[in-house]
């Protein structure tokens, strides 16, 4: 039997952390699953704001980028897209893929910090000098 060194141990931790937060991943993922194999439908207060998703009721862009599957924070649609791994993003938090639409929702929360949602295709608001 080989002597366990500083390596192996880190190594079998390594491998164990990994399989960790696949297991979470997955687990996230099946707790937010409908009963239609699509993502749950949610509509929660979180940090203060009014967050709610559902499947789509039709539409172009959600069928083509959202899974038909649409997402909201305080009544404006925040923009999601499933990636080719089951991981979603969305238009506020692009470089960070979460497990589920009810995530993305919460992390782009986090990330307004407090700033409204504005409607993708609405010119921004130019600072008063």
């Amino acid at each position: 039997m080989p002597e366990l060194t500083r390596r192996r141990a880190l190594g079998a931790a390594a491998v164990l952390a990994a399989a960790a937060g696949t297991q979470t991943v997955a687990a996230a993922r099946a707790a937010d699953t409908g009963h239609h194999g699509g993502p749950e439908a949610f509509d929660e207060v979180y940090r203060g704001r009014r967050i709610t998703g559902r499947a789509a009721d039709g539409g172009g862009h959600h069928h083509e980028h959202g899974a038909g599957y649409a997402v909201f924070i305080d009544g404006v649609e925040l923009h999601v897209m499933q990636n080719a791994d089951g991981s979603w993003i969305s238009v506020v938090s692009h470089y960070d893929p979460v497990p589920t639409p009810r995530a993305a929702a919460r992390a782009a929360v986090v990330e307004l910090q407090g700033a409204p949602l504005v409607p993708l295709g609405m010119p921004m608001p130019m600072p008063q000098q």
